[in-house]
């Protein structure tokens, strides 16, 4: 008799599969020409007692090009990066950059102040600063000793 070893991914192994499945079906995992994919820049979310900060990678993104709104407690960003098509004028054994519109949305979690939202965009990354309202910030209380 052989011992197996039981983890517990094991049982979910079928659900892998399934995950491999759909990834080749949409073509996620496969190494085909993604030139002509729309993309979604990558985004670090961070928070302090004052505010939340979003930061997003945008290389290649004109500034006039990068959309921000906040309505209803969504903060939305949209863009297009635009990579210039040479097929003519060049022979290209890969392509790999993708171009196209993209569009980010985030709840946020708490009260902001919106009319103090500020953004600004400095070597393709976009930073968006989203002050925190008086009611959302941690305040400390003092504790009376009798």
């Amino acid at each position: 008799m052989t011992l197996v070893k039981w983890h517990p991914t094991t049982a979910l192994r079928p659900w892998n599969s399934f995950d491999r499945i759909y990834r080749e079906f949409f073509n996620e995992d496969l190494n085909l020409d993604r030139s002509s994919a729309n993309w979604t820049p990558s985004v670090d979310i961070s928070e302090d007692d004052n505010k939340y900060s979003v930061s997003a990678d945008l290389p290649g993104v004109d500034k006039k090009n990068v959309h921000i709104s906040v309505k209803e407690n969504v903060l939305t960003v949209t863009g297009e990066r635009i990579v210039e098509n040479n097929a003519d004028s060049a022979n290209y054994h890969r392509r790999e950059r993708s171009s196209g519109t993209f569009k980010r949305c985030f709840r946020l979690p708490e009260l902001v102040i919106e009319d103090k939202i500020s953004a600004k965009f400095k070597n393709g990354i976009l930073t968006i600063e989203l002050p925190k309202a008086e009611i959302a910030k941690p305040k400390e209380i003092e504790i009376k000793v009798a």
